[in-house]
């Protein structure tokens, strides 16, 4: 497969090769409850990593989720492991969300993101905001420099997490370069057709879920919308948490919805608030509430009731003032 160099900075990519280089012992996270994006980007890594240097330890770790097993598996590793190893944080904006504790405890860390870089952290940082996907960074990693190869498996999740983090190439964040990177990685052996179609599909439940979402949904004079999945609403449809996320989407279908928010309950009785825009930014609206994200795409937490009212008061004025300063 031939690379195509790019004319951007290669300081940064050429210390974390060199790192990767250094070390005998690579071990991978992301973030919590996790995405194709944080999945394609930490095991999409990890193969390009086992290709190029076959005799290095790679291991990636966090929870493992039934409905990604066809992303990969995550590895169990004892503490002992990180004594001298380098660690890779993929996809993970701030450290309370990347998922197992011991990410700090390696002997060097590096962060790549391609959310804005609010929390620093890492002895190296890889931060592009611009960039559609994390997997979309990895792949400029491995196009950067010949001494990193890529496997048919590498390209099939870094292709996925470009998909899912693109929104099937809908997004903004969608660029001449991500319609660079995913015609690369569909040169190699594996069905783009394949991975498009498990990302899309749904199964009964989640069909239920989504027409109770168009059901139920609210939707403001503004153009504000929400939607509240309290443990009661979702117990019929007998779906965790992890589930829900692909009912998020579904409300930017509408043409009267600007923006709009989804608050799914937990276990300790908080709301977990996923905010999602076709317009105006609401990244400052989710810090409000112990969040964070994408200028389109944040997520959040409401204690009670109460924050739910605050969080919908103010989307429905943000998106207000937006349209009037239009």
């Amino acid at each position: 497969m031939q690379k195509i160099l790019n004319a951007f900075n290669l300081s940064t990519e050429k210390k974390i090769i060199k790192a990767i280089c250094d070390f005998d012992t690579i071990i991978i996270h992301r973030h919590q409850r996790p995405d194709p994006d944080a999945y394609g980007s930490q095991m999409g890594l990890a193969n390009i990593i086992k290709a190029s240097f076959p005799d290095k330890k790679v291991y990636c770790v966090g929870k493992q989720y039934h409905g990604f097993d066809w992303l990969g598996k995550t590895d169990e590793i004892s503490d002992d492991v990180y004594k001298n190893a380098l660690v890779i944080v993929c996809d993970t904006a701030n450290q309370p969300r990347v998922d197992d504790s011991r990410y700090n405890t390696g002997k060097m860390m590096i962060k790549i993101d391609h959310h804005p870089n609010d929390d620093q952290f890492g002895d190296i940082m890889w931060v592009k905001p611009e960039a559609s996907s994390t997997s979309e960074l990895i792949y400029e990693l491995y196009d950067s420099s010949n001494k990193l190869k890529i496997n048919d498996e590498a390209g099939r999740l870094l292709y996925a997490g470009i998909v899912g983090d693109t929104g099937r190439f809908k997004y903004p964040s969608t660029s001449a370069n991500t319609f660079r990177v995913a015609s690369e990685l569909a040169k190699l052996n594996f069905s783009t057709t394949e991975v498009n179609n498990i990302e899309s599909e749904i199964d009964i439940p989640l069909a239920r879920l989504s027409a109770y979402v168009y059901e139920n949904l609210t939707i403001t004079d503004s153009g504000a919308a929400y939607l509240i999945l309290s443990d009661e609403v979702l117990e019929p449809f007998k779906l965790g948490d992890e589930s829900t996320s692909a009912v998020v989407p579904l409300p930017g279908n509408i043409k009267q919805v600007s923006s709009w928010a989804i608050f799914v309950q937990q276990k300790d009785g908080s709301y977990r608030i996923r905010l999602r825009s076709k317009g105006p930014s609401i990244n400052e609206l989710a810090k409000n509430f112990g969040g964070g994200g994408h200028p389109l795409a944040s997520g959040a937490v409401a204690k009670d009731d109460d924050e739910i009212k605050k969080v919908i008061e103010q989307l429905d004025t943000l998106v207000a003032d937006y349209k009037g300063d239009k």
